[in-house]
Formats: C-alpha cells, structure tokens, sequence
C-alpha cells in the first residue's frame, strides 16, 4: 500500500490520523493560536530566523545514525542503544569516515507533557533523560539528534506529544538539553498549511541561539523542495522507505529530477539509508549507497550497527563513495539518460572532475554507456577513470562503458588531468546476447573484452565460468596479443546447464586478464545471470501460471492471482476493477516490469486492466506490453474511475515478453494496478 502518513512496524502497518481539512477544524471550533509558551518571535528573533538556511550548518549533506529503520518503536531502542552506537562510530572508524549525528526517533517521550506543558524522556527507555545523551555523545565528539511533529501529535499510533502550538517552548528546551539536529515530521497536523508549521518551527530553533540542523520531514506533499531552502537543511521529497529494492528503486526515480534545488545548507532528502537491514542484497545495497551519494542525499544510517557484518561496515566506510556525497561543491548528480533501465547519472566536483553512475535497474546484466563529454569534462586526449568500488585507476580515451550486473551500479570519478598515462587501459567486459538457457540443451553466447583506453592492452585473454556441473567451452579464440584503443576480444562460447536443472537465475562470470604496456597486471571480473528457462506450453494458458524470469515492482512483490495488496507477500485481495473480479492474474504497483521467457514460441498476450478497487477513488496508471524490447502494445492513463480496458499484443517471434506498468504521470501513491484475465496463446 501507497499511503504517506503510514509508518510500517516489522509487525505490520500502523495508521495514524491523517491531516484534517480547515472546514472541519472550523466546524469543530478547532483553532490553533500561539501557545503561551510559543511567544510571537521578537524583531531581532524573527532577523535571526530569517537567516536560519543561511548560517552555516549542514553545507555538506547531513551524515549520521537515526534508529527508526531498524527498530521503530521497540523496547530495543533505548540509552544503551544509542550509546552504543556512538561508541560503534569511533570504533570502527565511521566518525572519521564523516559520520556526525547519532538521531533518536519517534517514541523517545512520555505520552503526555508534565504539568509544566514540557516534554520529558521516556524513563524506562531513557531514565537519565535526554540530556545525559547528548553529554556522552558529545564526548566521543560526536552530535545529537531527536525527533517531533508540525502536529499535535507524534505519528507513532500511541500518540506521543507533537510540537504543533509549543515550538518555541520545545525548540528551548531542545536546545537546553543540548540536541544538535531537529527532524520535524508531518502527522497529525491539523490542517495547517505546511510552510506555516515549518516556519513557526524554523523561527523557533532560531531564538534558542543553538545551531540546529532542521529537518523537514514533510513527504513532499507540497513540494517542499520549491519553498523550503528558506526554512531548514534539508527536506523530505518523499515518503518512507522500506528495506526492500522496489521502494529504494521507487524514491530514488521521485529524487533524482529535483537536483536544481539542492545545494550547501539546504539538500533534498530522500530518506535514511537501509543499507544491512537485511531485506536486499548486497550487490543492491551497493547501489542504494552509491545513488544516494551522488544524489548529495543525507546519509543516515538505519541498521543496528550493534549487529551489523562486514560486508554492511565496508559500504558505509567506503570514503571514496562518501567524497562523492559530500564534496563541498554541493551539487545534486543529474541523469544524462535513463533508457530501457540504463541509468547514468553524473555529478560535478569541486575539483572540475565528474562522478558518473552506471545504475542497472533491470533483472540482467546490461551494457550502459556514456563518454567523458557528456558527463561535462573538457576535451582531452585522455582521462583518468577511477572505480569507487574497486579502488582502481585506469585511463580511458573518452569512453565511460561498463556491463553492470543486475540491479548493480559502477561508480566511476573521472578526471581530465596529466596522469592518465601512469594507468593500465580501462577494459570494458561484455556480454551479447541475454543469457536464455534450457536446461539439457546447449545455448550461444558471446562475450567481448573491448579497450577503452588511449594504451593498448596487451596479451589478453578471456574466461567464462558457471556452477558446477555446467559445461562451458570456447567456440574461438580467448587470447589476443595486443588491441589497441576501441578493438575488442570476441569470444564464442557454448553453454549447456544438465538435464533436469530446475529453472531460475544462475552465476556466470567473465574473467580478463590483461597488461598494460608498462607491464602492470590487471585482471578484471564481471558477474552475469544465466537464466534456466522452459519453454512455455503448447497452447500458452494464464501467465501468472508460468515461471518469471525477472520482477519490480513498486512497492511489495508482484502477487500472483490476487492484488498488490499491503508490502508483504501474499497480502493481496481479490483482482477487483470497477466491481469486476477476476481469478487470474497479476497485482503490481507502479513502476512495475514482470519478464516471461516465451522462446518464439508465442503469439498473442490480452488482459484486462485497470486500476484495483482497494485503492477507492485514488490510483492512476498506464499499462504496456513489450516483445523483445519492442512495444506491442499500450493503454493511456487508465484512472479507479475507469473500469477495465482490454488490452492485446502480438508477440508472434519474441524470446521474452515483458509487462509494464508506470504512474499516470501525477506520482505513484496507490497505483495499484492489475493484470486481469491475462494470458498467453503459444
């Protein structure tokens, strides 16, 4: 479910009261004045408030800890927990890497102010207080954060005081206790226009005389992104994330386009970071840091660093991906282009050189390219390209081009400087063709080592590697004395997976080897997915019934035969457009792409969709069916009001049909959309 003033518990979802519109607060006499202890700020406060965006906080984007994606409102977030963060962020190094504030979330205060109308701390999460934090955080040199909302209440469904009518007696008090960094969220807000809240907030936090990071945790319901830079640091442009790669994947296209208004002091945020919570990979996990980095996006962690692996400290300590989001140029990368899934995204740096992204959102391997121009550098006879993943150098004639894995990013800096010559050739490892295999029976593929660099490579070969059991053998040549810049090593391969190997994605890997003509080694390795597939029935019959060869999906899974349902799997209702139901089918959520393998075989793909009726009167979509990356077939913008519309594509010939389902072009809160009565003829 899309539902913005929702926060998620590992439980389930918790609602919380929504705004209410101004007619009903007037009917019901509702009106919120300056609280006695939320005095009109003074002429000099209201000065000092006015440069609040201005006074030098936060010119590199926010870099820290807030608990709220690892615990919510569990009893496990408490003063030992936040200690021990801190502690964590000296021990293992993350303090030096850049992170600065240790951020207490929702659930840190009693239910109800004391008789003072002041806030107080939870006693049995933190009985020494909140000041006592902030001391011994302060004393690993390191700064406090804590959390309210522009509402009368928290979003937390206890209900914890909010902040709406005490901003001036909270922001005090905040500030007496030492906090360093505000995060204002948005629920329960009675109505009141939101620059009204944040700026009464904003005015607030300037009278105490702290420095205090503002947060503006607004959602981007009203575009806080146009109005906001005069208010706080930094500002919510969506709403929660989630420890999965459909909502990371979701919030980062809704971030990407809004980079003209970020800058020193004031950022967009695209929330907290997920990165070792556990529900996507690494590989994914990667990528998540990597896209919000060159997005200038805050970076605050949202695992328990208490358990958290190696693999989870090697991401959030790597320093050269972390230069990248806080270089003091403060500049919000933009996408250069974005075709078929291919992202790339580049950022400048202070030092004239460029960030680019090489981000694959889709299911395989893809080829993604661009060249230094581009990206923005001047004219040079070569670069120097450096991989942030790989701590590499490499130089480059012009040309920025790699074979990302699946859901993957290469991260590159790229410069137009004097060294360029000091470093072997960059190579670029390839891969033609996707990797279709049927079990028994063997299958083509080819695969290319190509040099982008201004030096040639010399004596290169070339190795293809698959699970055990699997038989791969060259069909040609996997060696070549010497290409020269832009020539390539084409190898034909012959790959058969045994008899009886169940279908699903399986590891390939493309192995280089190569020297430059200093004679420095460089061995390079790509991962590819073969896929085992079958072919698909005589006759076809319902595709939900047919395996998948890839799925994203928006927000939760692709749920077979029911709708998109909540965020878990299998939460979904009866497939349901305009009180039509439907047994079969998928339920997505937009941006969605659900892949089937139909081997040539097949002809003909029709559904009816439409938007699901569980969303009510919200939800608008736009459906499309692809064979082999051709479009055969689309709907226009298909709304809840709309009842379902035939759709039929001729897919005679393709190898693989894709489905698609985007956002009708008003953003993705509750595009659920359904794939009904949808089947195949083969």
């Amino acid at each position: 479910m899309r539902h913005l003033p929702t926060r998620t518990t590992r439980t389930g979802p918790r609602r919380v009261i929504g705004a209410l519109t101004a007619g009903l607060l007037c009917a019901a006499g509702i009106a919120f004045p300056a609280a006695a202890d939320s005095p009109e700020p003074a002429p000099a406060q209201a000065s000092a408030a006015g440069a609040q965006a201005g006074s030098g906080l936060a010119l590199t984007p926010p870099m820290g800890f807030n608990n709220w994606n690892s615990t919510h409102c569990r009893a496990e977030f408490n003063e030992s927990m936040v200690k021990g963060i801190a502690d964590i962020f000296v021990e293992k190094g993350l303090k030096d890497a850049g992170y600065q504030f240790v951020n207490l979330d929702d659930c840190w205060a009693k239910p109800q102010r004391n008789a003072d109308g002041k806030l107080e701390a939870d006693p049995t999460r933190f009985p020494n207080g909140i000041k006592a934090v902030a001391d011994y955080v302060h004393s690993k040199g390191l700064k406090l954060g804590i959390y309210t909302s522009a509402g009368t209440k928290t979003c937390d469904s206890v209900g914890l005081p909010g902040a709406l009518g005490h901003e001036y007696s909270d922001a005090q008090q905040f500030a007496d206790w030492g906090v360093d960094y505000l995060k204002y969220d948005n629920c329960n807000n009675q109505g009141v226009d939101a620059k009204e809240r944040y700026t009464t907030m904003r005015d607030a936090l300037a009278a105490t005389g702290r420095p205090i990071v503002y947060s503006i945790c607004e959602w981007g319901q009203n575009k806080p992104w146009e109005w906001a830079a005069e208010l706080g640091n930094l500002w919510r442009t969506t709403g929660d994330i989630n420890d999965s790669w459909s909502s990371m994947l979701s919030i980062m296209k809704q971030n990407l386009p809004l980079a003209a208004a970020a800058g020193p002091g004031h950022w967009n945020d695209p929330d907290m970071l997920e990165v070792g919570n556990g529900g996507m990979t690494d590989t994914e996990y990667r990528t998540h840091f990597s896209m919000w980095s060159v997005m200038a996006a805050p970076l605050l962690i949202g695992s328990d660093l208490r358990k958290a692996t190696p693999e989870t400290f090697d991401i959030l300590s790597n320093h050269e991906v972390i230069a990248v989001d806080q270089d003091p140029l403060g500049k919000q990368g933009t996408v250069l282009s974005s075709d078929e899934g291919r992202w790339v995204v580049s950022k400048e740096l202070r030092d004239g050189s460029r960030a680019v992204a090489l981000f694959n959102e889709t299911g395989s391997a893809q080829r993604i390219s661009t060249t230094a121009s581009a990206a923005g550098l001047p004219r040079a006879a070569a670069y120097t390209m450096r991989d942030l993943w790989e701590h590499t150098d490499y130089n480059t004639a012009g040309g920025i081009s790699a074979t990302v894995p699946a859901h993957g990013t290469v991260l590159l800096r790229v410069a137009a400087d004097r060294e360029w010559a000091s470093h072997p050739p960059a190579a670029e490892l390839g891969l033609d063709g996707s990797p279709l295999v049927e079990a028994g029976r063997t299958a083509p593929l080819t695969t290319t080592v190509t040099d982008l660099g201004r030096t040639p490579a010399l004596k290169v070969s070339a190795a293809l590697t698959g699970p055990s059991g699997w038989q791969v053998r060259a069909g040609s040549a996997t060696t070549a004395a010497a290409l020269p810049t832009g020539r390539a090593l084409t190898t034909r391969w012959r790959v058969t997976a045994p008899a009886g190997t169940a279908t699903g994605t399986y590891d390939l890997t493309l192995t280089a080897q190569y020297r430059s003509p200093a004679g420095k080694r460089v061995r390079s390795s790509v991962p590819f997915q073969a896929h085992v597939v079958v072919a698909p029935p005589a006759g076809g019959g319902y595709v939900s019934d047919l395996p998948q060869l890839s799925a994203s999906n928006g927000y939760g899974p692709v749920e077979k035969d029911t709708s998109n349902g909540e965020s878990a799997a299998g939460d979904g209702n009866p497939l349901t457009i305009g009180g039509e139901v439907y047994a079969k089918g998928l339920g997505v959520h937009a941006d969605s792409t659900v892949e089937y393998y139909t081997g040539g075989a097949c002809t003909t793909v029709t559904a009816r969709v439409g938007v699901d009726d569980e969303k009510g009167a919200k939800g608008s979509v736009a459906f499309e069916i692809r064979a082999d990356g051709t479009k055969a077939a689309s709907t226009g913008v298909l709304t809840n009001a709309m009842p379902a519309q035939p759709v039929t594509a001729d897919v005679s010939g393709a190898q693989v049909v894709r489905l698609i389902v985007t956002d009708g072009g008003d953003g993705d809160d509750s595009d659920h959309a359904d794939w009904g009565d949808l089947r195949i003829t083969c």
